[in-house]
């Protein structure tokens, strides 16, 4: 008997705390477990609605680490500037190999490369007639690209 009692005690506060934590109203046990439904159902759209705001910040920071690179066409080469907020280990040595690949010899530089990275690159050469600055920002961003995707593993 006392046992019967105590099940039915702790029941009942079991389902008053359910009622209390789900803000519920109501009174009997099926319209408790109901609101409790509801509740939990809430919980779950909330739950979704932030990973998809995690998920928008999380892109638009990657957004914001990906590099910055304008290339200006000179009389006899070009002027590249590459801004990031983010440096990789090895990211100056992959910028300055790409413009190797592509026949620019570096004439002046100035780089800052210690939590952020700045580069500032006057390249020329004398077949950059025959070279577009767009595809001088191509083969820098791939550069960089490839360097960030390293160091990433």
């Amino acid at each position: 008997m006392v046992s019967r009692e105590h099940k039915r005690a702790a029941l009942h506060e079991k389902l008053q705390l359910l009622r209390a934590v789900t803000h519920s109203h109501a009174l009997n046990k099926t319209s408790i477990l109901r609101d409790a439904s509801k509740y939990i159902e809430e919980l779950k759209k909330k739950v979704d609605k932030l990973n998809q705001e995690i998920a928008c910040t999380q892109s638009s920071i990657r957004d914001k680490a990906l590099p910055d690179v304008t290339v200006e066409t000179l009389q006899r080469g070009f002027l590249i500037n590459v801004s990031s907020v983010k440096s990789y280990p090895g990211l100056l040595v992959s910028v300055l190999e790409a413009f190797d690949q592509l026949g620019l010899s570096v004439v002046q530089a100035r780089a800052a490369c210690t939590d952020t990275f700045h580069l500032e690159v006057v390249g020329g050469d004398i077949t950059v007639e025959a070279m577009d600055a767009h595809v001088v920002k191509q083969a820098v961003l791939h550069a960089i690209k490839a360097c960030s995707r390293s160091n990433e593993k």
